[in-house]
């Protein structure tokens, strides 16, 4: 039997788009919304498909970060000062979707369980989010 949860978390991290003519070019935060929802078979010990600290714990790592893409000039001068976290690419709602996603389902991975990620919501702010489905 296939069991689905859900996860909530919120974190605070600036941003800037590279590769975008408008204000989000400029660094800026937000207050982070994301939604995790995994699918898979509950272990019969436990009767836990994921712990969810495990998900708050992979989503909390752009907790308090500055984002950039690796080809931001800026990355050199921050990182003089404190750790950056690079992304491929402009960190937008949408990749972080997916990064999201990816470190998630490779953490289930590496523990062995039999759960995957069926949906990620990024909210970049109260009326609008990305959201991508596997």
């Amino acid at each position: 039997m296939s069991t689905r949860i859900y996860k909530e978390v919120h974190f605070d991290a600036s941003h800037r788009l590279l590769h975008y003519d408008g204000k989000c070019a400029r660094l800026h935060g937000h207050r982070w919304r994301t939604e995790v929802w995994l699918e898979g078979t509950v272990d019969p010990r436990t009767q836990i498909l994921i712990d969810y600290n495990c998900i708050k714990k992979l989503v909390e790592i752009y907790d308090h970060q500055v984002i950039l893409n690796a080809e931001d000039p800026m990355v050199a001068c921050l990182s003089e000062f404190q750790d950056v976290v690079v992304t491929d690419g402009d960190p937008t709602s949408e990749l972080l979707c997916v990064l999201i996603a990816d470190q998630i389902d490779e953490a289930c991975r590496m523990m062995g369980l039999d759960c995957r990620i069926t949906t990620v919501r990024v909210w970049e702010g109260a009326t609008c989010y990305s959201e991508v489905s596997r």
